[in-house]
């Protein structure tokens, strides 16, 4: 059975990704991004532990209090936009619909 690891994430002052996994006591890294972080705590969990290779982690990224609230800014207005698109779509069907009726009619 293959085993899993849950991985923090934390963007530390410095603008580095550090990767930490809570249940294997020492083990951590750091990386420029967290694609960078992913990659070397793999490397790290094989110092403490059997197939670190074929073990499975369980990313838990933790972001900023102003990256989430800027994220959560975005949802909402893209959320508007779309529900916009949508009004608009429906009133292009509808001035459609009346032009052929008028082309019809003429």
């Amino acid at each position: 059975m293959m085993k899993s690891y849950r991985v923090v994430y934390e963007l530390d002052e410095s603008g580095h990704w550090i990767a930490t996994v809570p249940s294997v006591k020492g083990c951590h890294t750091y990386g420029r991004s967290i694609r960078q972080a992913r990659d070397r705590i793999r490397e790290a969990l094989a110092l403490f532990v059997r197939d670190a290779a074929r073990a499975r982690l369980v990313d838990d990224v933790r972001l900023p209090a102003d990256v989430r609230r800027q994220i959560e800014r975005q949802r909402v207005l893209r959320a508007r936009a779309e529900r916009e698109q949508a009004r608009a779509q429906a009133a292009t069907r509808a001035a459609a619909r009346r032009l052929t009726r008028l082309k019809r009619a003429s």
